[in-house]
């Protein structure tokens, strides 16, 4: 069995999240639940689905509400990622970008082994179900282009603006 909850994140809309016992499964800002809810049980298998307001899905939605607030920069959950070896590679290798930082989709790839798999890299990112906590939106272009984001660009630019200021933040403080 599966757990979800959507939490309204002022001012970014409605946050999803879904989990099972191992971990959590899917994070995703979207208006819609239904698409979420089907995503989820095609990716990992869980064909029913609860409502869960604490527990691990209330501590993820305080962590990601404490980040888009620019006061968290690392997240401690417990997640249940699931997809191919190369993508769990990948997804693996986005957790070492540090906060405020990017990597293109070419250093990934050399990253991971895969030194021609730029476009494999790509569709890693874009199948990321773990949005935020699992930072794809930290990938750039070759040439800083944004590149492309699930939820969209405006969103990742979004956060990687704000990323950005909370580091310039702390750079003028010092």
């Amino acid at each position: 069995m599966g757990f979800w909850n959507v939490l309204e994140v002022g001012g970014w809309g409605a946050l999803h999240l879904s989990a099972t016992r191992g971990g959590i499964t899917g994070i995703r800002i979207s208006e819609d639940t239904a698409e979420f809810l089907m995503e989820q049980a095609r990716r990992t298998g869980e064909q029913e689905w609860e409502r869960q307001e604490g527990g691990l899905l209330a501590e993820a939605g305080a962590q990601i509400r404490e980040y888009l607030e620019g006061r968290r920069r690392d997240f401690d959950l417990p997640l249940d990622l699931r997809g191919t070896e190369f993508q769990r590679a990948v997804w693996n290798a986005l957790g070492g970008i540090p906060y405020g930082e990017t990597r293109t989709y070419g250093e990934i790839a050399l990253a991971v082994g895969a030194p021609r798999g730029v476009r494999a890299v790509g569709a890693a990112c874009g199948a990321n179900p773990i949005a935020i906590v699992v930072p794809c939106h930290r990938v750039v272009a070759k040439g800083g282009g944004l590149g492309g984001y699930s939820g969209g660009l405006e969103l990742k630019r979004r956060l990687l603006d704000l990323e950005a200021g909370a580091v310039n933040r702390l750079l003028h403080q010092a």
